[in-house]
């Protein structure tokens, strides 16, 4: 994790907010970005970093909404692969699984 991430993390504990920190934990096949890559999501939809971008990326800014929420962690598999995958526009083809961790 880069040190403007652990910064924005740290605002948001010092003003008493919430925040879902979202990793891509793994990947299978063509993905925009790999294991590793990381963003936040703030209660009010705002964004810090990047999963990927595109309809995967805002999928799963609505699931750490409701991780959010819920005041709960969980892993989500989203697939950019099939016929769904291009009806969405999806290019990449594989999988991600992300982990939603309320921090």
């Amino acid at each position: 994790m880069d040190d403007a991430m652990i910064r924005v993390i740290c605002q948001a504990q010092q003003s008493g907010a919430q925040v879902a920190l979202v990793s891509v934990i793994a990947t299978r096949g063509s993905t925009p970005r790999k294991a590793g890559a990381r963003m936040l999501i703030f209660p009010d939809g705002r964004a810090f970093g990047t999963i990927g971008g595109g309809c995967a990326e805002a999928e799963v800014r609505l699931q750490a909404l409701t991780a959010l929420d819920d005041n709960r962690s969980f892993t989500v598999e989203v697939f950019m692969s099939g016929e769904a995958a291009a009806d969405e526009g999806m290019a990449c083809g594989g999988t991600m699984q992300v982990f939603i961790q309320v921090v």
